[in-house]
């Protein structure tokens, strides 16, 4: 049994879902439209360029998940999934998932975007387990601040050298499929990297090195 690992945002989406998760609290007018969206946009562009401080982003992200009961929450996500998840579900990432699925691959998801979002999308897509940023929680109220290594960059590698210490599985074999130049460390450590709808930068690495290029959208 092989590792086949996915990114999530961009990669089996068509779409960011952190992005997304606050765009969807400001139409629902849990928070300041005008103030959040800035920064929300703010923040996506720089992932997106590569120059995020994960940090900041997430004392931004995780804080409406400390100032909401969990039950609202709870509410608010299945209404997220089925108005913001399920379009940016594309029949290619399902065939993809499926693939791997009948070779009797081991489905794991990688994401820095926190588990309160992707927790029940990686259910939705019938993963085998998801590693994502975790919110910290205490007395099963979420705190605000983030438990443990975050799931970005250099972080996914720690979290998945982690979790296969944990768990009867190794790299032989493995496949990491992202759209992100911030995945370079975890693509350069899987012996099979694919560039999914890949940003420029990652692109370009994949084109040098001979990497699969593919596009999972419809």
């Amino acid at each position: 049994m092989s590792l086949a690992i996915f990114d999530l945002d961009n990669t089996l989406l068509h779409g960011d879902s952190d992005h997304a998760w606050g765009e969807f609290l400001c139409e629902k007018g849990i928070v300041d439209s005008e103030l959040y969206r800035q920064a929300n946009d703010t923040f996506y562009h720089q992932y997106v360029a590569g120059t995020l401080n994960i940090y900041e982003f997430l004392e931004f992200a995780l804080k409406p998940l400390k100032e909401l009961p969990r039950d609202q929450l709870n509410q608010l996500h299945e209404q997220f999934m089925h108005e913001k998840v399920e379009p940016m579900i594309t029949e290619k990432a399902e065939a993809l998932l499926k693939q791997h699925r009948d070779k009797g691959d081991f489905l794991l998801i990688i994401t820095a975007t926190n588990k309160f979002v992707t927790g029940p999308i990686a259910a939705r897509l019938g993963v085998d387990d998801i590693m994502a940023t975790d919110p910290e929680e205490i007395n099963g109220q979420y705190t605000g601040k983030v438990a443990g290594t975050p799931c970005f960059q250099g972080g996914k590698v720690e979290r998945l050298n982690e979790w296969l210490s944990m768990h009867e599985h190794s790299l032989a074999g493995s496949s990491f499929y992202s759209d992100s130049r911030n995945d370079l460390p975890l693509l350069e450590v899987v012996e099979n990297p694919v560039a999914v709808d890949a940003d420029e930068t990652l692109t370009q690495i994949a084109t040098e090195r001979g990497w699969p290029i593919i596009s999972l959208r419809d």
